[in-house]
């Protein structure tokens, strides 16, 4: 049985294909997968958020939220970045996405634990490395949700609505 390949990223992923497309895939230019994070996307560089795409979207897709935290944090997990309600037909967000409540695409960023709307980057206290997971849920609908949202009012919504998760993980350490 021959497999599809798919060229990604300069790599060729092969999936089983059985009725339906692979799964659902994360993937940024500006983090590679368990490496450190660079300071331009950190509180001690610029703090923007880095460019992330995605592919292979199931095909129910109505909707995506994406969330970055640091399970790593000494007072438990830091939510770093809520983004919901994204567009199902986004695929990638550029680098430097307003730290705005609403964004002109119509997705909604939810408060972090830095309490702002929008992205805040890796800044742990001095020691260890710390991980960043940014994780993209792929959505069979959007989320009845407004205001200042946090991750677990987010996280409560989408529970029977998940199609496919992807993350990609970079670390950082001061």
């Amino acid at each position: 049985m021959t497999r599809p390949g798919i060229f990604f990223n300069g790599l060729i992923f092969f999936c089983l294909i059985a009725g339906n497309a692979c799964a659902l895939e994360l993937s940024s230019r500006d983090i590679v997968e368990g490496e450190p994070v660079p300071d331009r996307f950190t509180c001690m560089g610029e703090n923007v958020s880095p460019r992330l795409e995605w592919r292979n979207v199931p095909p129910q897709t109505q909707d995506f939220v994406l969330i970055c935290d640091d399970p790593d944090a000494p007072t438990g997990t830091w939510v770093h970045w809520v983004l919901y309600n994204i567009p199902a037909a986004v695929r990638d967000l550029d680098q430097g996405v307003p730290a705005a409540e609403v964004l002109d695409d119509g997705s909604r960023q939810g408060v972090n634990d830095f309490q702002r709307f929008g992205y805040g980057g890796p800044c742990p206290p001095p020691g260890k490395p710390h991980r960043y997971i940014f994780t993209l849920y792929a959505l069979d609908a959007p989320l009845p949700l407004g205001g200042r949202v946090r991750k677990e009012r987010v996280v409560a919504a989408m529970q029977t609505h998940v199609l496919g998760k992807a993350t990609v993980t970079g670390t950082y350490k001061r």
